[in-house]
């Protein structure tokens, strides 16, 4: 069998056995050291707008925690992308508040700005309490940040800003990841750093950032002994997970420019096939391209292409299934065009990983080309 061609693998730099070596010599083996400091200094150095990060155990647990913040609870409903993975979802739910989904609009495949507002005119006039709206920059693509957060100032509806997918990302020359009231960052194995799991909340405020922090641990109480006046959270990211990060720092800007060259390289090899289409970079959006993705004529075909993929033992996937389509969401309310349902039914993820060799990418751009010359 032919080697496995990854989705979208971990990258390492080689800088972390440095930091990682350090903290066992130190004995900072702990959710807490000079490594998870210096993880939030170099991503709050990197972000830039004057923004405060708390590192944590995943991009979920950020998110939760956004919602925590913001007095999310039961009987309230939450705005959220229904194309999405469905941890930007969970944890409205943990809330016991309800997810309300809207759909994508055409440009970028992230939450409209017609349907939102439609969406909030609407609960509103129900007299709902709509208590945060959730997007999400999808597959490294930034939102209509402009129109998004216009329409939830106009509402007085916070913003708790998705970028796990787009560290790297920015729009009209800002960095995806500064635009919220609060913004989620993840790195898990596949993103475009890792941590092997990890995320981080980013704040406005340094205040909001160790009230982050002091959820994430506990909520232990200043006293000798242990003692907590609210619930708390094992959320913290350790030392040791914290100093694969400091290493991964150092080669982000090199990733970015990786899986931005592997999307040109397939648009290149795959430019003579009528049926496939790519995203496009609309004005102002510059996008890490976290993923390639690519959109087909028809259900049917995006499935031959995938299990055509597959039987060369490459690795692909399609885009995410919206929420609003989820069996656990099925009951929840939801303001579509029909968008995300398109998406889902014609679209494929590309492996495209930052370590992707030249020789891996033209066997998959010769699989598809392969595929379509015979289909």
């Amino acid at each position: 069998m032919k080697p496995k061609i990854w989705l979208s693998s971990p990258h390492m730099s080689g800088e972390e056995q440095t930091y990682i070596k350090e903290a066992f010599e130190t004995n900072w083996v702990a959710p807490l050291g000079p490594n998870v400091s210096g993880f939030e200094s170099d991503l709050q150095h990197y972000l830039k707008q004057n923004k405060y990060v708390a590192a944590l155990a995943s991009g979920t647990s950020a998110l939760h925690l956004s919602l925590i913040l913001l007095g999310v609870t039961s009987g309230d409903e939450v705005i959220c992308q229904s194309k999405t993975f469905s941890a930007t979802a969970n944890p409205i739910v943990y809330q016991g508040a309800t997810p309300v989904f809207v759909d994508s609009e055409e440009d970028t495949w992230n939450m409209c700005p017609v349907q939102l507002e439609m969406a909030l005119q609407d609960r509103l006039a129900k007299g709902k309490s709509v208590k945060a709206i959730i997007p999400v920059h999808l597959y490294g693509m930034p939102y209509k940040a402009d129109e998004i957060h216009s329409i939830a100032k106009k509402y007085h509806i916070p913003v708790v800003e998705d970028s796990a997918e787009s560290l790297g990302s920015h729009y009209k020359g800002q960095n995806c990841g500064t635009f919220g009231d609060y913004a989620i960052l993840s790195f898990n194995g596949n993103k475009i750093i890792t941590t092997s799991g990890g995320g981080a909340i980013v704040t406005n405020t340094e205040s909001e950032k160790q009230k982050a922090v002091f959820l994430a641990t506990q909520a232990r109480d200043s006293a000798p002994h242990y003692q907590h006046s609210q619930i708390g959270y094992n959320y913290r990211m350790s030392n040791i997970v914290a100093g694969i990060g400091r290493g991964q720092m150092t080669i982000l800007d090199s990733h970015v420019a990786k899986r931005r060259a592997n999307h040109d390289q397939y648009k290149i090899g795959l430019q003579h096939i009528d049926n496939i289409a790519f995203l496009d970079e609309p004005k102002d959006h510059f996008s890490n391209r976290w993923l390639t993705t690519i959109l087909v004529d028809s259900k049917e075909t995006r499935e031959g292409l995938r299990l055509a993929l597959e039987a060369e033992n490459i690795e692909s996937r399609p885009l995410w299934k919206p929420m609003h389509q989820q069996p656990i969401f099925r009951k929840s309310p939801h303001y579509l065009n029909g968008v995300s349902d398109d998406l889902f039914d014609r679209g494929l993820c590309l492996p495209s990983g930052s370590n992707l060799t030249n020789k891996q990418l033209d066997r998959v751009i010769s699989a598809i080309n392969m595929y379509f010359a015979v289909c």
